[in-house]
């Protein structure tokens, strides 16, 4: 099959109320390139109407777009790495279903690529979002910057180019849960950022609540960086050395003052303290730990349902089952 010259990526997953407009502005922006491309929709287990209407948006341009049905609810970034593994363009770009990030600046990511740059991250600007997902998305970016090497002004904007050879790269990784901008961080060699107009979500709600935002975050600083537990083993050899002094001092006062109850809410408040201390050590070598146990499973990122797109150059139209297609 003749390769486009880009691809576009959209994880959908009960979007029903936005895709409309979306066919809509999407295929302006992309047929006003001027370029070939294609488009790849990826539902993620959707429970409305949202195949339906992928469907109907396939038979209305079954030469550019292509639908990937999900065999269940993946999250968005497997369904990403599903569309990786199936785009075929010199460039991959990924885009979000919900209109917060214009398809009208594509040519922008575009226009960065023609000048040498392998990766485009975006910077979300006016941002739309609540006061507190975005102060929350600015201190998980700062705690990102401090415990890794992946630099990224905008983590949470998922509209970004990348080319080829980093796509193909990507999908060489066998990580079961992984933050794909990151990922694909590690093997950019020009990468570079640009700014995008943001708007309000179109319709619907958002897909990610508050636990599945600390979720990606977790994932995002376990699976690049072991800062974390180099920073509490420093934590504990800290408190382990001013224990000692306490436990001296504690010596020498009994020797000088005598046997002493004051203090006894004193030594519980120091207890508790390092109870706290020792169960966050805990957990976070649980997270470490569960990623391992994840990874040793090799169970499949995500199951394949169904697959439309047109058989080759002849332009028929097919719906290629694949009940047993999976990606580890």
């Amino acid at each position: 099959m003749n390769s486009p010259a880009f691809s576009v990526v959209i994880p959908v997953h009960n979007e029903q109320s936005v895709l409309p407009q979306l066919f809509v502005r999407l295929y302006d922006a992309l047929d006003a390139t001027g370029k070939d491309y294609e488009v790849l929709f990826i539902d993620d287990g959707s429970a409305d109407s949202s195949v339906a209407l992928l469907r109907t948006q396939y038979q209305q341009r079954p030469d550019v777009t292509r639908v990937i049905v999900l065999a269940g609810n993946f999250g968005q970034h497997n369904a990403i790495l599903a569309g990786f593994a199936h785009a075929r363009g010199a460039a991959v770009i990924t885009l979000d279903a919900d209109l917060q990030n214009p398809p009208e600046e594509i040519p922008h990511l575009l226009a960065a690529m023609e000048k040498g740059h392998d990766y485009v991250g975006t910077i979300r600007i006016s941002r739309q979002d609540s006061f507190f997902r975005s102060a929350s998305s600015r201190v998980l970016n700062r705690l990102r910057e401090k415990t890794t090497n992946i630099r990224m002004t905008d983590q949470g904007c998922m509209l970004r180019a990348y080319s080829r050879s980093i796509v193909d790269a990507v999908n060489d990784c066998p990580e079961v849960n992984t933050f794909v901008p990151a990922l694909a961080y590690l093997f950019a060699q020009s990468p570079t950022e640009i700014e995008v107009r943001h708007e309000e979500r179109a319709a619907g709600t958002s897909k990610y609540s508050l636990y599945r935002l600390i979720r990606l975050n977790f994932d995002l600083m376990t699976g690049f960086s072991i800062v974390p537990l180099q920073l509490y083993s420093m934590l504990g050899t800290l408190i382990s050395a001013l224990s000692l002094i306490f436990v001296l001092y504690l010596g020498v006062r009994r020797l000088i003052v005598g046997p002493e109850a004051a203090g006894v809410f004193t030594l519980l408040g120091i207890a508790f303290f390092l109870i706290g201390i020792v169960l966050l050590g805990v957990g976070m070598l649980g997270e470490y730990v569960g990623r391992i146990y994840a990874q040793v499973l090799q169970r499949p990122r995500y199951r394949i349902g169904a697959i439309l797109e047109s058989s080759g150059d002849r332009g028929a139209s097919r719906t290629v089952a694949a009940r047993n297609e999976h990606a580890a």
